[in-house]
């Protein structure tokens, strides 16, 4: 009878732990939809501009949300925003490395209203962000980087360097290099045309 009693009472143990795991694992979940999926769209966004490709874009958001999941238990507070777009960043650093491709960029980045613009304007517009999406494109991918992360996900610059792992200095000389190359690529192109 005694050893009865105390099997009864170890599987009421291991039920109380295993029901306090799954417990664990819906409140991870919940933390995660609410902190860390609204960001899905920026993820998107970084990933598509460092592969050049939304194929691979989507799977390197989707990896990184992997890890970011497996690893949200490391997540101590702070910007979740932050904490998860570097995951993203080392994700599609890793994956360039591997890859060594330069696929061409596609998709239109940003999308413009167009009932407010007559066919004239419209077109114009179309081609300034066709010539700003190519020169964004010519950019080495440090420069591409901060360049999307402060002027497209409108990062500050210490969010960026804890992305980057690099320091504010630095952020702020490639921004300022990557603007200069900007510049001078739309102003060649510019030339060119006339």
């Amino acid at each position: 009878m005694c050893s009865g009693n105390r099997l009864s009472e170890r599987r009421v143990f291991v039920r109380g732990r295993v029901k306090g795991k799954l417990v664990q694992e819906y409140d991870k979940r919940v933390r995660f939809e609410q902190l860390i999926l609204p960001h899905l769209e920026a993820a998107y966004n970084l990933a598509r501009w460092l592969t050049h490709n939304d194929q691979d874009a989507q799977d390197m958001v989707q990896d990184a949300y992997l890890r970011a999941f497996r690893f949200f238990p490391s997540f101590h507070g702070g910007d979740s925003r932050a904490w998860l777009l570097t995951i993203v960043r080392n994700t599609c650093y890793t994956w360039l490395h591997r890859q060594h491709t330069d696929e061409v960029f596609d998709e239109e980045i940003h999308d413009i209203e167009a009932e407010n613009l007559n066919p004239e304007a419209l077109e114009m517009h179309l081609l300034d962000q066709q010539k700003l999406k190519e020169a964004i494109e010519e950019l080495p991918t440090e420069f591409r980087e901060v360049i999307v992360l402060r002027e497209l996900e409108e990062l500050s610059y210490k969010e960026i360097s804890s992305i980057a792992h690099v320091p504010v200095g630095t952020v702020m000389s490639r921004l300022a290099r990557a603007r200069k190359r900007l510049q001078n690529y739309l102003t060649a192109r510019s030339k060119e045309e006339e």
